[in-house]
């Protein structure tokens, strides 16, 4: 029986302390809106709620986060998609957690899980080739799905409202293709100019997106 007990409470101080060692998330501010508040276009066929997340100290002003997804917000819309509902959650996190990683990611996501689809504001990448910005949909997170079905914005991508409708795009078409067409949202490379979405990707965005839970 002694040996039962020492063994019981051997395990109970490890979880302890490995509870301990866990990197601390702290909510510094928690927030939502509904589409009617964020200025949500009538007529919309399909309707999305998403959780925005923003690492204190990462670079984003909760100004820029706004205005950044009313951009995508109006680009999406050309494919019938509105705002539901979105929370704006701020973290305050370790600075190891500062910057996108795999590894990183999935640590922050199990520590503090959010909705999805879910867009994350972090200060930059350790990623290499290192991208402003990453998507990942169901198919290329099967070997990382806690954080299927998010978006990884850095602080020092360039126009940040075209970016938040490009990864979007890609999590709810659950693609990672590029194209080709000038002025087409999904060029690799994105610009004030590629804003355009086409029948056939709006079909496919609102197909998966459905299929896959994230539109409504």
């Amino acid at each position: 029986m002694k040996i039962r007990l020492v063994v019981v409470f051997a395990v109970a101080a490890l979880a302890c302390e490995l509870a301990t060692a866990q990197p601390r998330v702290t909510v510094i501010d928690r927030q939502s809106f509904d589409g009617a508040e964020l200025g949500a276009l009538e007529g919309a066929t399909h309707r999305l709620r998403l959780a925005v997340v923003i690492l204190e100290g990462g670079g984003w002003t909760r100004q820029r986060a706004v205005v950044s997804l009313l951009e995508a917000s109006t680009i999406l819309a050309q494919c019938g998609v509105a705002l539901e509902r979105v929370e704006f959650i701020v973290l305050a996190v370790p600075e190891s957690y500062m910057d996108f990683s795999t590894p990183v990611a999935r640590e922050l996501a199990s520590a503090f899980p959010v909705s999805r689809p879910a867009v994350y504001l972090v200060r930059d990448t350790r990623a290499r080739p290192a991208f402003d910005a990453e998507a990942i949909g169901r198919g290329n997170s099967r070997t990382r799905t806690e954080i299927a079905d998010t978006a990884w914005i850095t602080a020092a991508t360039r126009d940040p409202g075209i970016v938040f409708a490009h990864e979007l795009a890609h999590v709810l078409m659950d693609s990672g293709e590029h194209a080709q067409e000038e002025g087409n949202l999904m060029r690799d490379e994105t610009s004030p100019g590629n804003k355009r979405l086409s029948a056939a990707q709006c079909e496919r965005l609102l197909d998966k997106g459905k299929a896959n839970g994230l539109l409504r």
